[in-house]
């Protein structure tokens, strides 16, 4: 795909990243929200501060802002917040540094999936939401 191509599309390609970005928090944060005892239940066991707490905070996040940032709600801040979110989902759900074995590698491969993840949303906050945006 040329250059010229890729820019005369940039908006629809933010809007796509915008989907791909969000998609996995959605389906994570839909999970959360449909299963609240379940998920506090699960943030006890890995240490999470504040269980109840960590949930709520965790279906605000991924369920309710993933959908902002989708519709191009104050894409940029959102972005930036989801970064330090993300960060902390990181250093408290997959501290692959403290397992053995299988349990490391999955961790670990989590803990640098969320660092791409950063990425991508610290790309969003530098580009914002383009054209497709509610609130530009």
């Amino acid at each position: 795909m040329s250059s010229n191509l890729l820019v005369a599309n940039s908006d629809v390609l933010i809007l796509l990243a915008r989907l791909l970005l969000m998609s996995l928090f959605l389906v994570t944060g839909w999970q959360k929200l449909t299963n609240f005892s379940g998920t506090v239940t699960y943030m006890s066991s890995i240490g999470a501060p504040a269980p109840t707490l960590s949930t709520i905070i965790s279906i605000i996040m991924e369920f309710f802002v993933g959908i902002a940032l989708i519709i191009g709600v104050f894409t940029r801040q959102l972005a930036l917040l989801y970064v330090v979110f993300v960060l902390a989902t990181a250093l408290v759900g997959h501290r692959y540094w403290t397992l053995e074995g299988a349990a490391r590698h999955e961790n670990q491969i989590n803990f640098f999936k969320n660092m791409s993840i950063m990425g991508g949303l610290l790309l969003l906050a530098i580009t914002g939401p383009g054209r497709f945006a509610i609130m530009p």
